[in-house]
């Protein structure tokens, strides 16, 4: 009996991605949920000890403010806003110092110009338009038969990937420098920095299941177009 839709096979290429992603998710819940039931021993809130953090490392034009959702919690470096979701901001958990000290790191990495926070800020906006028109473009030109269409929606995509790649610097530098700040700034006891960091690792892990599932939609994309093994794919 005939299917009556065709499967493209290429989507098991994006398996691996899907399973790493639906791990990272359930880690980043578990690991947060536990220690945010774990009080630091200093009492300090999430919201004070990034200001503290903050003050520590010379950093004088950053607000932070208590913003709305749960792991909502970002820098925005247009405003210089470190905006944290109400659990972090109003609580003095691990889990609420790592995440404020992390965000207070990319607050650090604004500050001394790092390069990979200034080259993704860069590419924002063409990663966006790229991931926007991939699509289309690839469709397009297997459609009307141009490869040089859907080579353009390739490359587009490919802003994309450069985004994610980016990234995973960017924040697993924010992470060491959070961990570092909270030690020598004497807002958690050097036996409270393996759980801060296991909360920090987690989340990290949903960026390094983003970029893997870039990474395969990309390759994924070759494979359609046929620009991967010499032949264009014809539907």
């Amino acid at each position: 009996m005939l299917f009556p839709f065709y499967i493209d096979p290429t989507y098991l290429l994006l398996i691996p991605a899907i399973l790493l992603a639906l791990y990272a998710q359930t880690k980043v819940q578990t690991t947060y949920s536990r220690y945010l039931r774990v009080p630091s021993r200093r009492g300090i809130t999430g919201a004070d000890a990034a200001r503290e953090l903050l003050r520590q490392n010379g950093v004088y034009d950053v607000n932070v403010e208590r913003g709305s959702g749960r792991l909502s919690d970002h820098y925005d470096p247009r405003s210089k806003t470190l905006r944290l979701s109400p659990e972090v901001y109003g609580s003095s958990s691990l889990a609420a110092l790592g995440i404020a000290a992390h965000e207070a790191g990319h607050a650090f990495q604004h500050a001394s110009e790092y390069f990979p926070l200034k080259l993704r800020s860069a590419i924002v906006p063409f990663a966006n338009i790229g991931s926007t028109l991939a699509f289309p473009l690839l469709l397009l030109g297997i459609l009307l038969g141009r490869p040089n269409l859907a080579l353009i929606g390739i490359a587009a995509f490919s802003l994309a990937v450069l985004f994610q790649l980016i990234t995973l610097p960017v924040e697993y530098n924010a992470s060491h420098r959070a961990i570092a700040a909270l030690e020598s700034g004497g807002i958690i006891y050097r036996d409270e920095a393996g759980p801060t960091r296991k909360v920090l690792s987690a989340a990290a892990l949903t960026y390094v299941a983003a970029t893997l599932m870039a990474v395969l939609q990309l390759l994924r994309l070759l494979l359609i177009s046929g620009l991967l093994g010499g032949r264009r794919r014809r539907y």
